[in-house]
């Protein structure tokens, strides 16, 4: 059967891994690997100033191995490659967020850095996003995320790339399908609001009004889910511009 390595960067308890782990398992072995606690935003990062704990939890039933760690989603996956699993995995999920992952995003999203580090290790890695963040209810999103999953590593996943899956928060059945999309562009407006501790000292509160410029684009994730597709974009850690690489090929750069 498939062996399939889950994470996701909101934490072990979060409904979203939860729902999908059960679902996942429907299609394969399921090995979940976790933070302890939410890590959104976390990027890349690896933990490398103080110990890793590992910690078997029971919240599944006997089909599901699930471990926590006090470390980063990408901790998660490389501790779980390197040390903690026998086989390394068919292929690496991470989610589902709370929450989406679109365009420029994914550039600090903990959820796709978990699927980055799989695709580090030459496994094929997909993250899974749903775009709120309210209380709502995973299952449905799971079912559909799983079977958008198996799909796409029957299509043979390119090692290397990580393939970014956003859900809309609709219902499922005024979903208009899958679209394979680019990543969009998203900034932030007056990303730090100032207020004022007790002593009257200043400190600031990263939040921020989001300014989408692509949200009519029907090519980038951005445009897809704001018109109720499902967004898949292939993406890959390898950052080179090879066209301005060729480009200063022919620059005079001698010193």
């Amino acid at each position: 059967m498939l062996k399939i390595l889950l994470s996701n960067d909101d934490g072990i308890n979060s409904p979203g891994i939860y729902h999908l782990a059960n679902c996942l398992k429907e299609i394969g072995i399921v090995t979940l690997v976790a933070p302890e606690s939410e890590k959104s935003a976390s990027g890349l990062s690896i933990t490398m100033h103080k110990p890793l704990r590992i910690k078997k939890v029971d919240i599944f039933d006997d089909s599901i191995d699930a471990w926590c760690i006090n470390g980063t989603p990408s901790d998660c996956i490389k501790f779980a490659i390197d040390s903690l699993l026998d086989e390394t995995p068919d292929i690496v999920i991470s989610g589902i967020n709370q929450g989406s992952n679109l365009g420029t995003d994914v550039l600090y999203s903990g959820t796709v850095s978990a699927a980055i580090e799989g695709a580090i290790n030459k496994v094929p890695s997909i993250a899974v996003s749903l775009d709120t963040v309210q209380k709502c209810n995973f299952e449905p999103y799971a079912k559909v995320a799983a079977k958008l999953c198996k799909r796409l590593y029957e299509n043979k996943i390119e090692k290397g790339l990580v393939m970014n899956i956003n859900m809309p928060y609709i219902p499922i059945n005024e979903i208009k399908g899958v679209k394979v999309t680019k990543l969009g562009t998203r900034r932030y407006k007056n990303c730090f609001i100032e207020r004022l501790d007790p002593r009257g000292k200043s400190y600031f509160w990263l939040a921020g009004e989001l300014d989408e410029k692509d949200i009519n684009n029907s090519n980038t994730d951005v445009g897809s889910i704001n018109n109720n597709y499902i967004s898949v974009t292939p993406i890959s850690f390898d950052l080179t511009s090879y066209e301005t690489m060729s480009k200063m090929k022919k620059w005079k750069l001698d010193i």
